[in-house]
């Protein structure tokens, strides 16, 4: 049953994709960014789904698990506050300057403000390289899932099958849809996971007496995982998390929709309604989470709010639940290879390689040629990946949170530099491999120095003054707006 309900998902997500080509246009512009006319609705589920991966349902559900409802507290409340914050500063305006100038990526936003195509290359490289562990959050998290829903570890399907077929299911209603059957696909996705999240969170707190008896025997039976103040991170731990959501004004897939509204009025609608719909989603997410120590003793193999469902609720809700995880998987992978085939073929094959004169239909097969293989690799690297899906996704908002000063600085800041730029993203770069080289023979979580300051929070300082100092430094260009 749990394989036919995710069938009949996977079924309806390729038909609505594929329904979205009735109005390719068949243009470069159109592929990539649905030539700008997405509005307020779609504009807002899409951008949530988009930024709601793997990493909010099993991740967050995973270490509240381990660490309780202070989990929250880390990404949570920061998200909802901060990226209606960066959505109304940074998007709408982006959205003006690539309806001025006709920006597909950030590349070309980079390239065009400070006439340089070294600097456009080297933030490609950076973009690609952080995408793949940020990929690789979805992909891993759909095999882990399914092989819960289907019987356990050697006993249901082989994780690989589950990574496959996200993999699968995603490139096709992609590569035929382009950007205007993944919004549309995301819509349907975001309502999905929101749905059956709500559904399994009652179903799951019914069979604890409810949400009140549930909590009540948490704080009982192990008062540390439901106390804000458990002391289970230490306050420098605190305020570095609070700084992981800034990650969402550098996303190339979250710029790419940003430019894909219709107008500007078309973003109000995200700015209202985000905070409500990230505490709609996380909430649940880690009260599980913690809810599940009860149930389960730790080490615990696979994720924890999908073993919660199958020992609580019937084989058609866990068939929901998987469709519901596939939505909130599918509805961030397919946002982000969409943008990465963007950026190759925009910034890559028409820049290099053909010098502004690729075909328009040649620009969209170069981008499905791209996002076949880089699904293809971030399938293979699912395979071998060892880390928690919590830590994955730190690590790659980590690195993206160190790209914000040079993209804020690039839309805001008019004395910024090429050499400024360049210094911020080497910087970041840098830090984030040394951090993340260092935490290879970590213990437990990672912080610097056994400090309890996590990376993030040496990596965007670092950037920020790497920008300031290399652009007062240097001589600015002249700057079109």
């Amino acid at each position: 049953m749990v394989l036919t309900v995710l069938a009949v998902y996977l079924a309806l997500v390729l038909g609505l994709g594929v329904f979205g080509h009735r109005l390719f246009r068949g243009t470069g512009e159109d592929y990539f960014l649905a030539s700008r006319s997405i509005g307020p609705f779609v504009l807002v589920m899409t951008l949530l789904g988009t930024n709601m991966t793997a990493y909010t349902l099993l991740g967050a559900s995973g270490e509240s698990y381990q660490r309780g409802i202070i989990v929250f507290a880390l990404m949570g409340s920061s998200t909802a506050l901060l990226v209606p914050f960066l959505i109304y500063y940074l998007g709408i305006r982006a959205w003006r300057l690539g309806q001025r100038h006709g920006h597909v990526t950030q590349v070309q936003l980079v390239r065009q403000r400070y006439g340089s195509d070294s600097l456009g290359l080297l933030l490609f490289s950076v973009v690609v390289a952080l995408m793949l562990p940020y990929l690789l959050i979805g992909v891993k998290g759909a095999g882990d899932a399914l092989t819960i829903l289907t019987g356990g570890a050697g006993q249901g399907l082989p994780g690989w099958v589950g990574s496959l077929a996200v993999c699968a299911v995603t490139y096709v209603y992609v590569s035929y849809g382009g950007m205007r059957s993944t919004s549309w696909v995301n819509a349907l996705q975001t309502t999905v996971f929101l749905l059956f999240g709500v559904v399994a969170y009652v179903a799951v707190m019914s069979e604890f007496g409810g949400v009140e008896a549930a909590m009540e025997r948490l704080r009982a039976e192990q008062p540390a995982m439901a106390s804000f103040g458990s002391g289970r991170f230490s306050a420098l731990q605190m305020a570095s998390f609070l700084l992981l959501p800034l990650c969402t004004g550098a996303f190339p897939h979250l710029y790419s929709h940003w430019l894909s509204a219709r107008s500007a009025e078309s973003f109000r609608l995200a700015i209202v309604a985000y905070p409500l719909l990230v505490a709609a989603t996380w909430f649940p997410s880690v009260t599980l989470g913690a809810v599940g120590r009860l149930q389960f003793d730790p080490p615990l193999d696979g994720p924890v709010l999908v073993k919660l469902i199958v020992a609580n609720t019937g084989e058609v809700v866990a068939g929901c639940l998987a469709a519901g995880v596939f939505a909130a998987i599918m509805s961030s992978l397919d946002s982000q290879i969409l943008a990465l085939g963007a950026m190759f073929t925009q910034d890559i094959v028409k820049h290099y390689g053909f010098h502004g004169t690729l075909r328009e239909d040649r620009q969209v097969w170069f981008g499905r040629l791209f996002v076949l293989a880089f699904l293809a690799a971030t399938f293979l690297c699912s395979l071998v990946a060892s880390q928690s899906i919590f830590a994955l996704g730190t690590w790659a908002l980590t690195g993206f949170a160190g790209l914000l000063p040079m993209l804020a600085a690039t839309l805001f800041w008019q004395r910024a530099t090429a050499a400024g730029a360049a210094a911020s993203i080497l910087s970041a770069a840098s830090l984030w491999t040394g951090f993340f080289l260092d935490s290879l023979d970590a213990a437990g979580p990672y912080s610097v120095g056994g400090t309890g300051l996590m990376p993030v929070a040496v990596i965007v300082p670092a950037a920020a003054l790497a920008l300031v100092a290399g652009s007062l430094v240097t001589r600015p260009a002249s700057v079109r707006r």
